[in-house]
């Protein structure tokens, strides 16, 4: 048995959840924002008082890891350690372009061989990208793509692949494989990063609450080469 706090800001929505044994039995969000520095206490403030209301101790608290918004996930991450600190739980973190898979693979019937792209807006052209395959496999390094019509070539010449995530919509002008997919409206929510935490407890794949640092955007962009700036 298990309880697990999830938190994501790694966008403008910010969300909160509570996942019990495998089913989300809390969640809030508020896709209004960025609104973190407001809602997101409100949010886990609520979601306490409910488990503490039903007599459900936390087994962990989860937190979305970036890439992401500095702003939000700066916020979210200090949440997270404040709970872990205040109530003696352990860290899991959930890199986001996993967790943004998930309410893909929930809702679109996908063929066997499809592969999953998603994209968190950088600046222009540029994305950070992860492929992996259905089972959540990395089928190419997670890493800064500048977008072209030949980026995924590879992939799409032999797959169909479906782009999704913030950084998708303006992807579309740029690809035209016969094989590209792209699919609107998939937001990292904390809703559907139980799977993923409750891999990583049973895996024990614990954060140091101390000194875990998140995957800030503006970090990862200030170390690319300036040609692709």
């Amino acid at each position: 048995m298990s309880c697990i706090l999830h938190i994501e800001t790694s966008t403008d929505v910010c969300s909160v959840a509570v996942s019990e044994d495998g089913a989300c039995i809390f969640h809030k969000e508020d896709h209004a924002g960025p609104n973190h520095g407001v809602m997101l206490g409100v949010f886990v403030d609520e979601a306490l008082s409910f488990t503490d209301n039903h007599a459900i101790p936390f087994d962990a608290v989860a937190v979305s890891c970036g890439p992401g918004s500095y702003t939000g996930l700066r916020i979210g991450v200090s949440m997270a350690k404040g709970v872990c600190y205040a109530r003696d739980l352990k860290l899991l973190a959930v890199p986001t372009l996993e967790l943004l898979c998930v309410p893909l693979l929930l809702r679109e019937e996908l063929p066997e061989d499809a592969l999953l792209c998603p994209m968190i807006d950088a600046r222009r052209m540029e994305v950070y990208a992860g492929v992996y395959d259905r089972a959540l496999r990395p089928v190419r390094p997670v890493g800064a793509d500048v977008v072209d019509a030949d980026t995924y070539r590879e992939f799409l010449d032999e797959h169909p692949v479906y782009f999704f995530g913030n950084g998708a919509r303006k992807c579309m002008e740029a690809i035209h494989h016969p094989n590209a997919h792209f699919i609107a409206g998939v937001e990292p929510l904390a809703k559907y990063m139980m799977p993923l935490a409750e891999k990583r407890m049973m895996d024990e794949r614990w954060e140091d609450v101390a000194y875990f640092v998140p995957f800030y955007l503006k970090d990862f962009v200030a170390k690319m080469p300036k040609k692709l700036i």
